[in-house]
């Protein structure tokens, strides 16, 4: 079975930052979701994190499990009954200069009526200490088609910096 990537849409960061990404409007003509995003955020602290969001809900459906290393451990974390898909790593300003962290999530059956799964894969990508490797899955109790999504850094102000880019793609199963 061969896999067709189409581009749906891209974002990027303008001057000043921006206080979320979103994806609205996503069609339900394909089989899965992906998306690819190259960021960092523009607050003090060398690593940042982000959460997101299905078709704007912030009802407690969201659940998670977190594995991930910092460069001298293996740790992890989960929780449930959250109000969003939460503490996805990327670096700040303070971490190398002019690097972006790297995140792909992948999202199958999105217009299905089952509840829908994630896997993140993340890395924060800076020359320094304490940079993070990460993978991440999680479950959005919730039977509707996902037809937008919102990424918004945590903390209060914070934004994604400038030149911060993500894609979303459709994926379909081909013959």
């Amino acid at each position: 079975m061969a896999l067709t990537y189409v581009a749906i849409a891209t974002t990027t960061v303008g001057s000043g930052g921006a206080a979320n990404i979103e994806f609205t409007s996503i069609p339900a003509t394909y089989t899965d979701l992906l998306v690819k995003l190259s960021a960092r955020q523009d607050a003090a602290g060398t690593n940042g994190q982000f959460q997101m969001r299905f078709n704007g809900s912030s009802s407690t459906i969201y659940s998670r499990r977190k594995i991930y290393g910092d460069g001298a451990s293996a740790l992890s974390n989960n929780g449930s009954s959250e109000n969003a898909f939460q503490y996805i790593d990327v670096p700040r300003i303070d971490a190398t200069a002019n690097t972006f962290g790297n995140v792909e999530i992948y999202v199958p059956n999105y217009a299905g009526s089952n509840n829908k799964s994630i896997s993140v894969d993340a890395v924060t990508e800076q020359n320094g200490t304490t940079a993070y490797a990460e993978f991440y899955a999680g479950l959005w109790a919730l039977t509707a088609a996902i037809t937008s999504i919102t990424l918004i850094p945590m903390g209060s102000g914070e934004k994604f910096a400038q030149y911060s880019t993500a894609t979303l793609y459709g994926i379909k199963n081909t013959v």
